[in-house]
């Protein structure tokens, strides 16, 4: 395993990145970059990566991975010193109580906090065997803070900072175990980066453009910008896609940990180009690639916005398979990781103006 790569997803997983709040992945993707390609970025914070032999007279192929992460922001702070928050994408609440986090204040430093409820001595016996699912509105962060004076003036917390899990990226080498948080998508973004460096120097009959887009867990909106900005003919979004092997009957498992990414069929945002989709599959059985298949009844991604925009653009979803997503901690596999890049570049350097017109 190279070790530049597991620094660069440990790096991207440990930067602070909210949606709308992405900017420290900025500079990760420029030290990463530096040696293949331009970084750039947007008002939205999409960053864009563009390759140094671009030249701009072949077909775009764009290569897509959302760098925001779920989080939280400050809503107000009570009297007592305590955090009210909301969420920003769709948590697990559940997972929330007694859970590590990070308040960004008004200086820009990260100050650690608990997430808060009632402790369970001074519950009712009806709140104690309530079976109704928790409100993020029963929660507090609790910094430590002793009134809102308190937390303003000493603290620095103020309305509208954001707030991300306190967690650092750790590897089980000798059983390729990735545990962090944000490996939805920031896994992704590491494999779009790998794939790009992969690829720099080889002979191609495609242009490459690499966009890390902003605020996908609220909506898919930093594409939606992006994609008219690059205007590829073809692209692969790839995802951090939730792991259905620990809850799911064995027939239906089709999205497990190291057995190679998912390629997804259709989820409730899209349905992936049907053509795409085979190619890709029997390119991956041709080559000797681990890949799995997946049809969703729930969840989207920013294909959705990619296959709808411009005259149409053919996508497919590479999403490599992640353990409890929107939620604090996440469990990949490195094995995943290395089987989506490489079937990545394999699509790539077999993608011409030819085949782009098939689909």
């Amino acid at each position: 395993m190279n070790t530049n790569t597991l620094n660069l997803i440990a790096d991207l997983s440990n930067a602070f990145g909210p949606s709308g709040f992405e900017d420290d992945v900025y500079p990760i993707a420029m030290q990463y970059c530096q040696g293949f390609a331009q970084v750039t970025d947007d008002c939205m914070r999409n960053i864009y990566i563009r390759p140094r032999d671009f030249r701009g007279d072949r077909p775009i192929f764009m290569l897509d991975a959302h760098c925001d992460e779920v989080g939280f922001m400050v809503h107000s702070i009570r009297p007592n010193g305590s955090i009210r928050f909301i969420n920003i994408g769709g948590w697990n609440l559940n997972c929330l109580p007694s859970s590590k986090v990070l308040v960004r204040n008004g200086e820009g430093r990260y100050i650690p906090g608990i997430i808060a409820s009632k402790p369970v001595h001074f519950m009712s016996g009806a709140e104690r065997n309530s079976a109704a699912a928790p409100a993020i509105s029963d929660y507090s962060i609790d910094v430590g803070a002793t009134s809102a004076r308190e937390a303003e003036e000493v603290f620095k917390i103020r309305i509208g900072e954001p707030i991300v899990s306190d967690v650092q990226f750790q590897y089980d080498r000798e059983r390729d175990v990735m545990m962090g948080k944000a490996f939805d998508c920031r896994i992704g973004c590491a494999a779009l980066i790998e794939t790009m460096s992969r690829l720099h120097g080889q002979k191609l009959d495609v242009d490459i453009m690499g966009v890390l887009s902003s605020q996908e867990e609220v909506g898919e909106r930093g594409v939606k910008v992006a994609v008219n900005k690059v205007r590829p003919r073809i692209a692969i979004c790839f995802e951090g896609c939730p792991a259905d092997d620990t809850f799911t009957e064995g027939y239906a498992i089709q999205t497990a940990l190291k057995k190679g990414p998912m390629i997804r069929f259709m989820d409730r945002s899209i349905i992936c180009n049907p053509r795409y989709q085979r190619y890709t599959l029997d390119l991956a059985a041709k080559q000797g690639l681990a890949v799995q298949s997946s049809v969703r009844e729930g969840g989207g991604n920013n294909g959705a916005m990619i296959h709808n925009s411009l005259d149409g653009i053919p996508v497919i979803v590479i999403g490599i398979p992640v353990r409890y997503i929107h939620s604090h901690y996440g469990i990949a596999s490195h094995f995943d990781f290395e089987a989506a890049v490489q079937l990545a570049v394999a699509v790539i350097r077999s993608m011409n103006e030819s085949v782009i017109e098939s689909f």
